[in-house]
């Protein structure tokens, strides 16, 4: 059955002007995108974005079957429309939306995560430990929205970490009706910036870390400001949960109105203490070890690479303590834990390890090399390309990381869009000859991994590298199924 609902009784909590028509006026659907099919009869919301104003394209809307035209700016007057007025419809877009769907937020324990790293693995360590614990869980973030239903998993695609505000509050109704009693998510500083988040209120705030980034032209106009939207996580939570040793912590932190604010970290006084962090590799098993204690005292071993997982760990280890998950759970859970694309384990043989991983940059590729190295492995060998259409500085200097860091480089494609896999590979070539380092070029990518694995000695560890989670290669504008694991799984198999 179609779902009516009156314009004004979605507008309870919002200041408005009805410029023309009725408010009385019953909708079918809400939308924002003039490109979109729109259902007959349905509220047209006119964002604007840096690049666009969606007020122009009222005249398409109403040919689609808009009836009500939420707008923040004076518009031409429709027969037959109704037209509303508020200061602003990002913010209409919220509430509407919230309450189109009758706030399923609000039937839901919600777990925000902000920072700049860390978001989406310390979302999805939480989602395993609260389904381990027989809690249905969603997750929404940057691989996607998830959720069990009787008929397996059921993965939507989103568009941003954050979904745009009515893509949200759908995977809220979706998640209730599929029975999730708790949804974890990620959320971006843009996504309070832009409203998407406003008015819902998360029973769990975490902060993971912060350093500069998403600072420039259409995002944040400086450092200050990046800070500021980060912060906002501790002003709608109950609870908040935060990285005591990050160095803006006190200052992301001196506005919080939660009712308790939780700590973690390395050093003393804090909720949750990690000690004696230890680079782990055995047969079958690379991650770290580590000493808990606080609200968790125990030795925890965590099948995720890198000493900085360990500040991901404790971010959901103090989650799942609040939410009464036992240490059982929490032990079996980080011992067997995987984040898909995020230094991602698949299995070779006993004696070599190859990690997938979403690094596409310079800086990423540096932090996922040296962060093997400390595994000591035989040999580093990378399996790595880079995007068409995109910088040549980023190939020069990723060419340059691999050169410095790996022993062998195996120079590939990845999403080659609308240039040449061999054009691509000569410009990060010219970073590799900057470093000196050891390269063979193999443009098929399915080509490139099979070597890696059949060329691998006892003791090497195999970084393949760019495309992390995606399971697709672009080509020509068309997006080919390719799956890095799946590859490597078959490889193995023979």
């Amino acid at each position: 059955m179609q779902k009516l609902k009156r314009i004004s009784d979605l507008l309870t909590n919002l200041a408005y002007t009805c410029i023309c028509g009725s408010d009385d006026q019953e909708v079918t659907g809400i939308q924002y995108d003039s490109r979109k099919t729109f259902e007959a009869g349905c509220a047209f919301v006119c964002l604007t974005g840096a690049n666009f104003d969606a007020h122009h394209y009222i005249p398409q809307a109403i040919d689609k079957g808009a009836k009500v035209l939420i707008v923040e700016k004076d518009v031409s007057v429709y027969q037959g429309s109704t037209i509303i007025r508020v200061e602003n419809t990002r913010h209409a877009l919220a509430v509407l939306s919230a309450a189109f769907f009758d706030y399923p937020a609000k039937k839901l324990t919600l777990i925000g995560i902000t920072g700049t790293k860390g978001k989406t693995t310390t979302a999805w360590m939480i989602r395993k430990l609260l389904e381990k614990a027989g809690k249905k869980t969603g997750i929404i973030g940057t691989l996607g929205a998830f959720y069990k239903t009787e008929n397996g998993e059921v993965k939507v695609e989103t568009k941003n970490s954050t979904p745009e505000s009515y893509e949200l509050h759908s995977l809220f109704d979706q998640m209730c009706r599929a029975g999730c009693t708790h949804v974890v998510m990620e959320v971006s500083s843009q996504a309070f910036m832009t409203w998407r988040v406003c008015g819902i209120r998360f029973q769990y705030g975490l902060f993971t870390n912060l350093s500069p980034d998403h600072i420039g032209e259409g995002e944040h106009k400086d450092f200050a400001e990046y800070l500021y939207y980060k912060s906002q996580m501790f002003q709608c939570s109950d609870i908040g949960i935060g990285n005591a040793d990050d160095a803006h912590f006190a200052e992301v932190s001196k506005e919080s109105t939660c009712d308790r604010l939780y700590t973690f970290g390395c050093g003393e006084g804090v909720d949750l203490r990690a000690e004696q962090i230890s680079c782990l590799r055995e047969p079958g098993f690379i991650g770290i070890d580590c000493r808990m204690s606080g609200a968790c005292d125990m030795d925890v071993r965590i099948g995720c690479m890198g000493r900085f997982n360990a500040y991901n760990a404790m971010a959901a280890i103090m989650t799942a303590k609040l939410l009464d998950v036992s240490d059982q759970v929490i032990a079996e859970v980080m011992y067997t834990m995987a984040v898909r694309g995020r230094v991602e384990p698949v299995h070779v043989s006993d004696h070599v390890q190859l990690l997938i991983d979403y690094a596409h940059n310079a800086v990423s590729a540096e932090s996922l090399l040296t962060t093997i190295l400390e595994y000591k492995p035989k040999r580093l060998i990378c399996v790595f390309g880079a995007g068409g259409n995109r910088s040549k500085l980023r190939r020069y200097d990723m060419g340059e990381i691999a050169g410095k860091y790996a022993d062998l480089s195996i120079l590939t494609a990845d999403n080659p869009r609308f240039e040449e896999v061999e054009d691509i590979i000569d410009d990060i070539v010219v970073g590799m000859e900057r470093s000196h380092g050891r390269y063979i070029r193999i443009s098929d990518r399915r080509e490139a991994i099979r070597y890696s694995i059949e060329h691998a000695e006892d003791g090497d560890i195999i970084a393949l590298f760019g495309k992390g989670h995606e399971d697709y290669q672009e080509i020509r504008g068309v997006r080919y199924p390719f799956d890095d694991r799946s590859v490597v799984e078959e490889i193995v198999r023979g």
